[in-house]
């Protein structure tokens, strides 16, 4: 096999030489490259080779038999890693050359040839350290041998002579490598064999920096993602790119020439832009690209409308095929639109497919901040393998760059970042109060005339109504006009009430930023449809429709429309396109599908040109309100916000009917993102100059800070929402080049740790390479660290005790003047004894105390002295290892104090601090905190309280100082303390353990052989240094390591709990378990493959099975309580159960989980009646009759179900179970009929 060979090199269009060629065309000019390369990176381009002789759905979707692909951006790993040990460090060729039996079982083979023994012949070796590799990032390359095989074997089998030339190529031989491969960290673990070794090891890094360096000066900080300087493009655009993959009918911004610029050559994209700026132009190009290369592209939406509104869009335009979770339509076309969920199960199941795609194309990116799917995104960023070319579309976040440069770094490649924080159109924003528009915001810039003659008007009204006109909201009033709403509207069953959940109306107190009140008492839905009936009559007449009113909720957006139902916006002809339109769509429903009242309430207020959309929509009829919506009929749509992320239809005015929303959790405020996101629909590029966003005002007129805050803040950053999942471990175990640890190093919660390992291996390499300091005792074998161990741990008890005693009622008792006290020192030096001379009135006042200072340092102390600690609260511990008191408080005024026997007027004339001499000791009066006291002492002198404070009498001072001496001269370095079982009342429990513990520490220190040497105190600052510099290098090696990852708890506790429960064995090995819970992609995986382990569905009808399951796909929480046969309760019991044993399993290996929540979490029963039925035959008009849930979410979670059929299926295939397959295709069947399957309009057409 050759060792070089040569290939063609892509040169940019404009400077490709066509002079010269045959015909005028390019040819490009050619390099030598090794093989190796090649096959590297052929290796990184796909999964291992396997037979593609699978159905043909296998190539598109994948296969858990498949091997999934490797992900980009992990470290180049060479080909000898892949051989054997044997093969590598040159064992085998030894017993050939020795004339033993020749290796015959290839690796992954079972069997092999039998050659016999081989001839031996005589040779010797040649080794040597390796030095083809300088650059090498590995540190334990350096250690490495290298076994010239070439001439080896040139002189064996071609000479056949003894003596071996040296003069082999070094730079070809095979290397002989370590298992333990270019990692610093294990390497770091064994330095201290020798100091040698670890000089080596600097002097290679210093090299590398060097190298650096030179390199380019920024290896160590290399930015991934690259904004600016590319302003000079867009003026020589059409020389760069003269030869356009598509020509667009308009002239492209400057951000969109930039994008197309790097994608002619080569390089991935992050586009930031506002809503309609244009974004979708470079997925279009990218398209065109993949089209003229003969490649694939993938365009990713986060939810299926887009998904299918992008396939209408692109039809006409490119080759291009649909990917849902129930759609597949030419799977086989160049440009695949699919949902972000497909593209990961297709990398993770290995999809033949991968190999031919150039481009992948997020859009919606900021959509990485949903809670519950965003981590999809993350997932499929990492898997993505080397050869794809990533371009992402996101509106303006603040941390476009970041984001950008986690991606470059994972990936291993440079992203262009580029976009505009233009709008195409700019914006107004506007309150609407009272029948008026105020405009408070024009082009970013804040109006706050606007405000304050909205203000003023609000002020007016309130002032000129009446007292009842001010009354506070009802909220039976709502629930009996909901009650009429219910008998004048009879398929609306009030069950929009009940969907809607918290926010039923007559809820609302009407506080906050004054839209909050949605109906009930005075300001009913009669007062509502005044107020809208007057905001549609102020658009009309200032040409300001069509206008989407954004709600937040299914219910409000229906009443809404309901109110105004009796309003006509459309001429003759609009209505005649709207029927002709609506005939159309709705043909293709069976008779009574076309009279769902739905369908027929929608049908009538689209007659009248207002149309609501939200997700409690039927599909069919959602597809029907968009597409007129975009042909302009519609002139007032009440919306929720799914308006604004999935339909690309903008309006001429926004209007925001509150601004608060809830969550799902709580009531809140939009954030300034979400407001970003629906306002940017205002403005249609083409038509309209400027776009208006109204914000409806009621109740009364938000503050400026929150409007500016909402209008004009910044929007939310992209955070990850990175989660570990049983599904994701599964198949990252059968992924052998990227373990789950790999996973979460390379998710963005873990990217700025990361970014910092480089440095922290340098401080650690610094770290290790410092001189390691010893303590010579004098006393023999040194044990200098077991006392300074139980000195720290003495002194952590001591702090425990000493806070709770003195924060205690009893200590500050005993804390009244002339109570003696031991006080910690200021300096490095024994703790001194003192005084109290006053106490503070109030608990947060420092106390004045005289104490008696050291005029030398004490460096000895005698047995007597440390035997008598052991009584004390506050031990003698040595220097250095004390605590500074707080700052000092110099008001003598809180000190006033009534006047004693002697004549005295309380005052306190002494300047704290003072410091004076008596009877031959130097002493200091001065504030202290109660946290300063050491002990407590059982000793109380006279003090004359005047003479020292008032009168600063040096005779007061030297009486007390003398009788402080007296207490010390019996030998007793201190006074014996207050006991705190006895004198103090210490009845915490944890605190007696704390003490008996901390005396016993004494004990043990003053029998420890340190405890009377003169140098203690220089071993014990040399023992806390030691100390330190171990602890700063064991949390550095932390650091390094994966235990340091902030997911690692979590992922061994579900590590254990898959083996408990036979998912994978004790090597990590997916068990038959584990490969059908990876086929669970629509319901809990535990939960589902345990069903089928256990043969839940065995005894249950087709039709009772699907029911059951659609507790797995069903998702709405608060539903009407189904009524089930005894058979599917029975079942329904049976499932539950289980959940709660798998919730109580995981909780037990201290997974953050409830067992109770688990099971509510991933089983909704809400829909078990309904799917029975529908399963049965009945008309979906009868099936709504059954529940409360709006139509358009059966309909989802029934489309849904039938994904989850197929899951099944597959897993029964799995597990041998055909007639668990055959009822899972039974089930299929059954649920697969008229309108709940009828196809998107989006992909048929009308």
């Amino acid at each position: 096999m050759p060792r070089a060979i040569m290939v063609p090199v892509w040169e940019l269009p404009f400077r490709r030489c066509k002079e010269g060629s045959t015909e005028g065309k390019w040819e490009p000019n050619s390099t030598q490259v090794d093989v190796s390369d090649i096959i590297v990176g052929g290796e990184t381009r796909g999964s291992f080779p396997r037979a593609s002789n699978g159905a043909a759905n296998d190539i598109v979707r994948g296969s858990i038999n498949n091997r999934p692909f490797r992900p980009g951006g992990l470290e180049d790993q060479s080909l000898e890693r892949i051989f054997p040990y044997g093969a590598s460090n040159g064992e085998w060729v030894r017993e050939v050359l020795n004339g033993g039996p020749a290796q015959t079982i290839p690796p992954g083979f079972k069997q092999g040839l039998k050659l016999g023994d081989l001839m031996s012949h005589p040779c010797s070796w040649n080794v040597y350290k390796d030095q083809s590799a300088p650059d090498d990032t590995s540190v334990g390359n350096l250690s490495e041998l290298s076994v010239q095989f070439d001439d080896l074997f040139k002189k064996a089998w071609e000479e056949d002579v003894v003596e071996l030339d040296k003069d082999g190529h070094s730079t070809e031989s095979d290397s002989v490598k370590s298992e333990a491969e270019a990692n610093q960290v294990d390497v770091l673990n064994t330095l201290d064999t020798g100091s040698s070794a670890l000089d080596e090891i600097l002097s290679v890094e210093a090299e590398k920096v060097d190298n650096g360096r030179d390199k380019g000066g920024q290896q160590q900080k290399e930015a991934w993602a690259v904004s600016g300087g590319s302003e000079w493009i867009a003026d020589q655009f059409y020389e760069l790119v003269p030869d356009m993959a598509i020509e667009f009918p308009f002239e492209l911004d400057t951000f969109q020439k930039e994008a197309i610029y790097y994608l002619e050559k080569g390089e991935s994209v992050f586009v930031a832009a506002h809503t309609s700026a244009g974004k979708t132009v470079v997925a279009e190009y990218a398209f065109a690209l993949a089209s003229k290369h003969c490649t694939r592209a993938v365009y990713t939406a986060p939810i299926k409308t887009i998904s299918n509104q992008k396939y209408r869009d692109f039809c006409g335009k490119f080759d291009v095929g649909l990917l849902t979770g129930d759609v597949s339509l030419r799977p086989e076309a160049s440009c695949l639109i699919m949902t972000t969920e497909i593209l990961r199960s297709m990398l993770y199941r290995g999809a033949d497919i991968i190999r031919d795609i150039e481009w992948v194309i997020f859009d919606e990116v900021h959509y990485v901040n949903d809670v519950e799917r965003g981590v999809v995104w993350e997932e499929v960023i990492i898997m993505l393998p080397r050869h794809i070319k990533i371009i992402l579309l996101s509106a303006t976040v603040p941390n476009t760059i970041e984001f950008a440069d986690w991606i470059g770094r994972t990936k291993q490649k440079k992203i262009r970042v580029t976009g505009t924080t233009k709008r195409p159109v700019p914006l107004e924003h506007c309150l609407f109060y009272s029948g008026e528009l105020y405009k408070i915001c024009e082009r970013e810039d804040f109006i706050p005339q606007g405000l304050k003659a909205a203000k003023d008007a609000y002020k007016k009204k309130n002032s000129s109504a009446t007292s009842g006109g001010t009354g506070s909201y009802s909220g039976s009033s709502t629930v009996q006009d909901g009650a009429r709403g219910q008998k004048r509207e009879p398929f609306n069953r009030g069950k929009q009430n009940k969907h809607s959940g918290p926010q039923t109306f007559g809820n609302y107190t009407g506080t906050g930023w004054g839209n909050q009140s949605n109906g009930g008492g005075q300001n009913s839905w009669g007062s509502r449809r005044t107020t809208w009936l007057m905001l549609i009559d102020k658009l009309s007449k200032k040409s300001l429709l069509p206008v989407v009113i954004f709600g937040f909720s299914k219910n409000q957006c229906d009443k809404s429309a309901d109110s105004i139902s009796g309003t006509d916006l459309t001429s003759s002809s609009e209505k005649s396109e709207i029927r002709v339109f609506c005939d159309k769509a709705f043909s293709r429903l069976k008779g009574s599908d076309r009279n769902l009242p739905q369908v027929v309430r929608v049908q009538n207020l689209l007659y009248r040109g207002i149309g609501v959309h939200h997700a409690g929509l039927l599909p069919i009829v959602k597809d029907v309100v968009e597409m007129l919506f975009c042909r302009g009929v519609i002139k007032v749509l009440f919306s929720t916000e799914t308006f604004a992320m999935g339909v690309n239809a903008p309006a001429r005015t926004v209007v925001f009917d509150t601004l608060r929303k809830f969550d799902g959790k709580e009531f809140r405020p939009v954030l300034p993102g979400e407001y970003t996101q629906m306002a940017g629909r205002a403005g249609r590029r083409g038509l309209d100059k400027i776009g208006t966003v109204i914000v409806m005002c009621r109740d009364e007129i938000p503050e400026e800070s929150d409007l500016k805050h909402v209008i004009t803040g910044t929007p939310t950053k992209l955070e990850s929402q990175f989660r570990l999942t049983y599904i994701m471990i599964l198949h990252l175990l059968r992924v052998e080049e990227l373990k789950v640890e790999d996973m979460l190093k390379r998710s963005f919660a873990e990217f700025h740790a990361q970014k910092k390992l480089p440095e922290q291996q340098q401080l650690l390499l610094r770290k290790l390479a410092q001189p390691k300091k010893t303590i010579e005792c004098i006393k023999g074998e040194p044990a200098i660290e077991e006392y300074y161990e139980m000195h720290t741990e003495a002194e952590e008890h001591s702090e425990q005790i000493i806070k709770a005693v003195m924060q205690s009622s009893v200590a500050k008792q005993y804390l009244t003047p002339g109570r003696v006290v031991v006080v910690k020192s200021q300096s490095a030096q024994d703790h001194l004894l003192g005084v109290v001379l006053k106490s503070p009135p109030a608990n947060n006042k420092p106390y004045i105390v005289l104490l008696l200072k050291p005029d030398v340092p004490s460096m000895t102390q005698s047995p007597s002295d440390r035997s008598n600690l052991q009584d004390k609260k506050g031990a003698d511990f040595h220097q250095g290892y004390v605590l500074l008191p707080k700052s000092k408080r110099g008001l003598e005024e809180d000190y006033r104090i009534s006047a004693g026997p002697r004549k005295g007027s309380g005052i306190i004339n002494i300047t704290l601090p003072h410091r004076g001499a008596a009877a031959g000791v130097t002493f200091e009066v001065r504030e202290a905190e109660n946290t300063e006291f050491l002990c407590i002492c059982n000793s109380k002198i006279k003090l004359d309280l005047p003479g020292l404070l008032e009168f600063v009498s040096n005779p007061a001072f030297s009486h007390t100082v003398q009788q402080l001496l007296k207490l010390k001269s019996n030998g007793n370095k201190y006074p014996p303390a207050l006991d705190p079982l006895k004198d103090l009342k210490l009845k915490d429990m944890d605190l007696i353990k704390a003490y008996d513990k901390w005396t016993h520490l004494l004990q043990k220190m003053s029998e420890n052989k340190c405890h009377e040497c003169i140098k203690l105190e220089e071993h014990i600052k040399l023992a806390k240094e030691i100390k330190k510099h171990k602890e700063e290098v064991n949390a550095l090696q932390f650091e390094l390591s994966n235990e340091a990852l902030q997911q690692m708890p979590e992922f061994q506790g579900r590590i254990d709990i898959l083996k408990e429960i036979g998912y994978i064995d004790e090597d990590l090995v997916v068990q038959i378990k584990g490969r059908v819970a990876c086929e669970m992609n629509s319901g809990e995986e535990l939960i589902c493959t345990e069903c089928l382990f256990e043969n839940q569905l065995d005894d249950l009808e087709p039709e009772e099975a699907v029911a059951l399951m659609s507790a797995f796909v069903f998702q709405q929480k608060n539903t009407s309580e189904p009524s089930l046969t005894s058979k599917l309760s029975q079942a329904k019991q049976r499932l539950y159960d289980r959940a709660i044993r798998l919730g109580n399993l995981q909780a037990e290996f201290k997974l953050p989980i409830t067992p109770e929540e688990y099971a509510q979490e991933n089983l909704k029963f809400g829909l078990v009646e309904v799917v029975y039925e529908w399963a049965k035959g009945t008309p979906f008009a009868d099936i709504c009759e059954l529940t409360d849930v709006p139509e358009g979410l059966i309909v989802r979670t029934i489309v849904r179900l039938d994904e989850t059929c197929r899951e099944f299926k597959t897993a029964a295939a799995i597990m041998g179970n055909s007639s668990l397959y055959k009822k899972m295709e039974s089930a299929s069947n059954a649920i697969k009929r008229d309108i709940v399957f009828a196809a998107s309009l989006y992909i048929t057409g009308v």
